[in-house]
């Protein structure tokens, strides 16, 4: 089985004054990278998206699900400031599903600490660049490999 584990595509920048930042969507270059990481997992075999209700990432795998004929999923543990254990839980939670997830670019590294901690193997780089894949095999029980991607240059580019 396969998880991927997105960080939202391009937001623009944060405006540190507005209180309203969670209600921020993706720019022009993110929904380009939307559409890019939906070329990418188009054929991926995934049967759920799961995404934090943030619209910044709704609007990443949006592309995606539309595609696949899914609908989002959402769930709190992947909202920005959530709690790392919650999200790692959740992928130890879909072991045994094919499934896209994304979340914030402080969940993720939090995310990847926890599965090296249990014995998941990063295979190459870390990262957690926006519009990123991190690529988690498990065997339905355990996440065994961990890989990380930024995001495809182009639509017919492949995860390097």
């Amino acid at each position: 089985m396969t998880l991927y584990l997105i960080r939202h595509a391009d937001a623009g920048s944060r405006d540190p004054y507005s209180s309203s930042d969670h209600l921020r969507g993706l720019s022009e270059d993110g929904m380009r990278q939307a559409a890019r990481i939906a070329d990418r997992l188009g054929d991926s075999g995934v049967s759920r998206i799961i995404s934090s209700p943030y619209p910044r990432c709704v609007q990443t795998v949006a592309p995606l699900a539309e595609r696949l004929g899914l609908s989002v999923e959402f769930h709190r543990a992947l909202a920005e400031g959530a709690f790392g254990p919650d999200a790692a839980e959740l992928l130890w939670e879909l072991a045994d599903v094919e499934a896209v997830l994304c979340s914030h670019g402080d969940v993720i590294p939090d995310v990847i600490d926890l599965l090296v901690d249990t014995g998941t193997v990063i295979d190459g780089r870390c990262g957690s660049a926006k519009g990123s894949i991190w690529t988690i095999t498990s065997d339905g029980e355990s996440l065994l490999t961990a890989s990380y991607a930024k995001t495809p240059r182009k639509p017919d580019s492949a995860l390097r």
